[in-house]
C-alpha cells in the first residue's frame, strides 16, 4: 500500500473500542515468544549487540511512560481493533496514579514491564539509589496491577530511561533475572512533528529494518493518533506482531494472579 493512502486515512483514523476482532482480516497477534534472562538478559539493537530471535518482517510494539489515560486508551483501542497485543513500560508513579488502566492495560492482554518510579537519567546516580528507582517502580506496578506491593515482578521485563545504564545497574538486573529492553528501532516520538511526519518516519525505518522491537510512547497524543494507521500500514504490507511474554516460573507466577 502506498504510503501516501495511509497518510490520508489518518484523517478520521479513530478505532472505536473493541473487545474481539471486529474484522475476520484485523492484523491480529501472530505469535508470542518466551523471553528468559537466562539465554537473554539483554536485548534491542539500538543498545546492545543482540536483540530478540524475529524472522523477517516480525514487530514487537513496545510503549514507554504510561500510563497517560487520555492517549493510552486510544492506543488500547486501536491495537484491540486490531486485535494486537503490545508490551507497556510503565513509570511507577503513573500507575500508582491511573491504577485502573494498569488493570485494562493487563486484561486486554497486554504485557506490562517496568519503567523504573519517576524517570530519572539512571547513569547519572549512584548504584543504590538506582536501585531504588527501579523497585520503587516495579512495587508501584505490582500495587496497581495486583494490590500487592513487591519488588519481584510478576513479568520480569524492564527498560531504562533513555536507554541509559552503567554495567552495574545492567548486572544487577541480569543477577535478578529480570530482562533488559532496549529496541531496534523508534518512532522518536519525543520531538516535535505532526502525526504524518511521525508515521512517514517510523515506516520508511521500519521498511530499512524489516523486523524488529519498536518504541513508541503512548502518551504522546501524535503516537495515539497515528497507531490505526501504522497497524493498516503494519497489516497491508505483510507485517506480523509477535507478543512477547515471560518464560518459566515468572509466567506462571502472573497466571496465578
Amino acid at each position: 500500500m502506498a504510503l501516501g493512502a495511509v497518510l490520508a486515512g489518518l484523517v478520521g483514523a479513530t478505532s472505536p473500542e473493541a473487545a474481539e476482532c471486529p474484522r475476520k482480516d484485523a492484523l491480529g497477534t501472530s505469535r508470542v515468544l518466551s523471553v528468559d534472562a537466562k539465554t537473554t538478559p539483554r536485548v534491542g539493537l539500538k543498545s546492545f549487540p543482540q536483540t530478540l530471535p524475529l524472522a523477517d518482517r516480525e514487530v514487537v510494539l513496545t510503549f514507554d511512560d504510561g500510563p497517560h489515560p487520555p492517549t493510552t486508551s486510544k492506543v488500547l483501542a486501536a491495537l484491540a481493533q486490531e486485535c494486537v497485543r503490545a508490551t507497556f513500560f510503565l513509570i511507577g508513579l503513573h500507575a500508582s496514579q491511573h491504577p485502573d488502566m494498569v488493570k485494562r492495560i493487563a486484561s486486554e492482554g497486554h504485557t506490562i514491564g517496568h519503567h523504573t518510579f519517576s524517570h530519572p537519567f539512571m547513569a547519572r546516580l549512584p548504584l543504590d539509589k538506582a536501585k531504588s528507582e527501579i523497585d520503587r517502580g516495579i512495587a508501584a506496578d505490582e500495587m496497581a496491577l495486583h494490590g500487592v506491593s513487591t519488588t519481584t515482578p510478576s513479568t520480569p521485563f524492564f527498560r531504562f530511561p533513555y536507554f541509559e545504564a552503567t554495567p552495574g545497574q545492567l548486572d544487577l538486573l541480569q543477577a535478578r533475572g529480570i530482562v533488559v529492553f532496549g529496541a531496534d528501532l523508534w518512532a522518536s516520538d519525543w520531538n516535535e512533528m505532526t502525526p504524518e511526519q511521525e508515521l512517514k518516519l517510523v515506516t520508511e525505518r521500519l521498511a530499512a529494518s524489516g523486523k524488529g522491537i519498536i518504541l513508541f510512547h503512548d502518551p504522546k497524543a501524535r503516537t495515539a493518533a497515528i497507531m490505526p494507521a501504522f497497524l493498516r500500514y503494519l497489516r497491508e504490507n505483510g507485517y506480523r506482531v509477535v507478543h512477547i511474554a515471560p518464560a518459566g516460573p515468572a509466567q506462571k507466577h502472573a497466571d496465578a494472579h
